[in-house]
């Protein structure tokens, strides 16, 4: 057959990625490429004839075959040329191959779907076990890694963009420690779930109910051989859920993925720079500006997160197959294999980020203490909560002026709080209470002690990444 440059390939999936992230595209190669596809079929026929021989007690034909065959994606395709049809072409060249007593049971009371839904289900199950399952959890234990080690690193916390009251960074990352955490079992369990079929050409046991007596145990011995279990109920197809559901969960964990590369990229940012990818010593940022450390990484996870999600429409629409089988996903399954190489690509790509980020501290207290304009406004909530535990009703609203007036004034909110003596005393009182005085029992210091120091209002941000970090290695080890 006519080999092609890999640069002539019109996919860059198998030009540019399968250069630069070879280790990925190899490993995906026995799953997703068409000799993979061609060669779970020969299994799933391979299978269907040792079922039949077991059901049949032939042990004169078994011991004459002992179940391997070699058949080329060449010889299929040059088949197909006559055939028009692909697994008709994969029939006959495998009946050529096979001992002339063993051929007659070749694709026997099968129909086409029969080998290629099973098929299809046993690669995404094995793909999902070999290579996603584990470069997921590779990819979780890094973030717990880092979550751990940056728990008590202050930072400020943000919502719409903005500052709002300090966490750490181990806090940060411990969301996504915890939200990837829960996806991954959820993609080991549905993965598990596959199905496949020997039900024939409406699912109803026509074909083989001509040949055994038992025609479910035929078909629970076939799929036995491919580590599967039978559909519940099947048209021509298997139940198209199980492995939309897969998908589904793909997606959430490629969304989840996907939304940590852009916060990383958005905390690389030179006004931000509160983390930082690892940068070759000889790796170029731009080609004009040779200062440039882009995040480029990050920007590529969130690339091809833009590229492939889109396609979840696609999963959606292969649901629907009209009456007991139409051909209108014949052409769209066939891009599974493209969306499952993006999402591995993101897995891969934000595992070498994770290698290699660096969490730059005095850059986060920095920030920290700026309060995004005004110094120490960040503890405008603490000073709030604590006026109205001391009774005032309208605590809110003085607080709120007081920030203002720190604003008007171009001074720090701890400054500004100073020249209100009888609110810093009341809140000061309501430290001591507490324990958190400083190490004093007079209000006016204790609330001065605690306003220079935002990095110490962080609730349980330290506690919870620990925590969550802990937690969730001990499940990605345990697996």
């Amino acid at each position: 057959m006519e080999t092609r440059d890999i640069f002539r390939n019109i996919s860059p999936l198998d030009h540019r990625y399968s250069l630069s992230e070879k280790d990925v595209f190899d490993a995906l190669v026995p799953w997703l490429s068409e000799e993979g596809s061609i060669s779970a079929c020969v299994k799933a026929e391979i299978a269907l004839i040792k079922a039949h021989l077991t059901v049949r007690n032939d042990p004169a034909a078994s011991a004459k075959w002992q179940g391997t065959v070699t058949v080329t994606p060449e010889e299929v395709y040059a088949e197909e040329e006559k055939t028009r049809h692909n697994i008709r072409a994969l029939v006959n060249v495998l009946k050529k191959t096979v001992p002339a007593e063993i051929a007659p049971l070749v694709h026997l009371g099968a129909t086409s779907a029969d080998i290629l839904d099973t098929s299809l289900a046993f690669r995404m199950k094995g793909c999902c076990k070999e290579v996603i399952l584990p470069g997921l959890r590779k990819l979780e234990i890094l973030l717990c890694d880092f979550a751990e080690k940056e728990a008590d690193t202050a930072q400020v916390g943000r919502t719409h963009g903005q500052h709002a009251v300090p966490v750490t960074v181990g806090f940060t990352f411990a969301e996504y420690v915890s939200r990837l955490g829960k996806s991954i079992p959820e993609i080991e369990r549905l993965s598990n779930l596959l199905k496949g079929k020997l039900a024939g050409a409406v699912g109803a046991y026509n074909a083989t109910s001509m040949l055994v007596k038992d025609p479910e145990e035929l078909e629970r011995l076939y799929l036995a051989e491919l580590d599967l279990e039978p559909s519940e109920h099947s048209t021509q197809l298997t139940e198209p859920e199980y492995l939309l559901r897969l998908l589904l969960e793909y997606n959430i964990a490629f969304g989840i993925i996907a939304n940590l590369a852009d916060d990383l990229r958005n905390l690389q940012r030179t006004e931000i720079a509160e983390l930082r990818e690892g940068f070759a010593s000889d790796q170029v940022g731009s080609s004009t500006m040779p200062q440039k450390r882009n995040p480029w990484n990050s920007e590529h996870v969130k690339s091809l997160w833009k590229t492939f999600m889109p396609r979840v429409m696609t999963f959606y629409m292969d649901q629907i197959s009209e009456h007991q089988r139409d051909l209108s996903n014949s052409a769209s399954q066939r891009f599974i294999a493209d969306y499952i190489t993006g999402f591995c690509l993101a897995i891969n790509r934000m595992s070498h980020i994770m290698e290699s980020l660096s969490a730059d501290r005095e850059k986060c207290l920095l920030n920290l203490h700026s309060g995004g304009g005004i110094l120490g406004a960040v503890l405008a909530e603490p000073a709030y909560i604590l006026l109205a535990e001391s009774g005032v009703s309208d605590a809110h609203e003085i607080i709120r002026k007081i920030t203002l007036d720190a604003e008007k004034k171009n001074i720090s909110f701890g400054a500004a709080l100073a020249a209100e003596k009888d609110i810093l005393k009341r809140i000061g009182e309501q430290l001591v209470k507490l324990g958190s005085g400083a190490g004093t029992t007079e209000p006016i210091e204790a609330a001065t002690a605690f306003f220079a120091r935002p990095e110490n209002y962080k609730g349980l941000a330290a506690k919870k990444a620990k925590e969550l970090a802990d937690k969730y290695r001990s499940i990605m080890k345990k697996a």
